[in-house]
């Protein structure tokens, strides 16, 4: 690959966004991995990404904070620009609408929309000066379908996926690519709850996937080989929605 390019992940500090730290470590790029509170857990990564030789700085601030995230990132983006922004901080309230309550609501489009436009209009302003880069944003099937007891969740997925193909058309003439990666029932602590065993036959291929499955298809297009994809949502969910 050359010189090691670096690459942030908002909310890298646990499930998928630590599998896509590890991964693209393992593929020789450095990281900026953010989190909000899950410090010994984010430590645990950076000591992972540098038993595989490659340098993580850990950035703790709240995404959907605007102040913090400039305070924290400015210095580093005025000597660095990173080859690739992963947007993958995520929570989820669920409830039914009738019962939601508006905190519930903002929650969640702060952490996954809000913050959206924070950290892709500070990281594209360096990113098109360089005239090259890659922002990938983490959405979900929710986003693609709805799901009950999601109307947070799924709106805020939805606008995600908005959001990064308009971007993707603001940027393409500088050669900064912009897609979408949208999983499914992923392996991790988010789907606990759920009942599987009603949910795994409306699976074609009849299970959850793994984080790992996930981190692949980041890495994939934050390689040349994804070179000439721009605006496309790349669905990671075993064929349950088509």
């Amino acid at each position: 690959m050359g010189e090691a390019k670096t690459v942030f992940i908002s909310g890298g500090s646990r499930g998928i966004g630590a599998a896509i730290a590890v991964n693209l470590a393992e593929a020789g790029y450095d990281i900026w991995l953010n989190y909000r509170s899950s410090a010994a857990q984010a430590e645990a990564i950076r000591e992972r990404v540098e038993e595989l030789g490659r340098t993580c700085i850990l950035l703790p601030f709240d995404v959907s904070d605007e102040k913090a995230a400039v305070d924290a990132l400015s210095p580093l983006l005025e000597k660095q620009v990173p080859f690739g922004v992963v947007h993958n901080a995520g929570i989820a309230r669920d409830t039914l609408l009738p019962m939601m309550k508006r905190e519930e609501w903002d929650q969640v489009i702060d952490v996954h929309l809000n913050s959206f436009f924070i950290l892709g209009k500070l990281f594209s302003k360096y990113m098109v000066v360089k005239r090259e880069g890659r922002i990938i944003t983490l959405a979900s099937l929710s986003g693609e379908t709805g799901q009950v007891g999601q109307v947070n969740y799924s709106a805020a997925k939805a606008g995600l996926i908005g959001a990064s193909k308009a971007l993707a058309r603001e940027l393409a003439r500088r050669n900064v690519l912009v897609n979408v990666v949208s999983p499914g029932l992923i392996e991790t602590e988010m789907i606990g709850k759920l009942p599987l065993d009603r949910i795994l036959p409306l699976i074609p291929l009849g299970r959850v996937g793994k984080v790992e499955e996930v981190a692949g298809v980041v890495r994939f297009l934050l390689s040349d080989d994804a070179s000439y994809i721009t605006g496309q949502v790349l669905s990671v969910n075993g064929g349950m929605y088509m």
